[in-house]
C-alpha cells in the first residue's frame, strides 16, 4: 500500500512504514537511510529542536529523500541494515 501526503511517500512493507521525505523536511530524531546512495544517518534529538539551526545541512543538485527505519538514532548498525533491508531500500553503511 502506497499513499501520498504532500512531498513524502509512505509505503508499508511486511507490517513496517517507511516514510520517505527530502532531507531537509526531516523534523523527528531517529536513523534515516538515503534512498539514493543507501548511507545512514543519524538525526538525534538535539538536531530537530524548534528553532535551531539544522546541526548538517545537506546541498544537493536534486532532492535526497530519505526513508527513517527507527525512531532510535542510536540503534546498532546491524538492526538497522535488517529494517533497510525489509523495506527494500539500498543498504551501503
Amino acid at each position: 500500500m502506497t499513499t501520498t501526503i504532500k512531498n513524502s511517500t509512505t509505503s508499508e512493507v511486511s507490517g513496517l512504514t517507511a516514510m520517505k521525505v527530502p532531507f531537509s523536511e526531516i523534523n523527528e530524531p531517529g536513523a534515516y537511510v538515503s534512498n539514493m546512495t543507501g548511507h545512514l544517518v543519524r538525526i538525534p534529538q538535539d538536531g530537530v529542536k524548534p528553532d535551531r539551526t539544522p546541526l548538517i545541512d545537506l546541498v544537493a543538485s536534486e532532492t535526497q529523500l530519505f526513508s527513517r527505519v527507527s525512531v532510535n538514532p542510536f540503534i546498532s548498525l546491524t538492526k538497522a541494515r535488517m529494517l533497510a533491508c525489509d523495506l527494500d531500500l539500498p543498504v551501503n553503511f
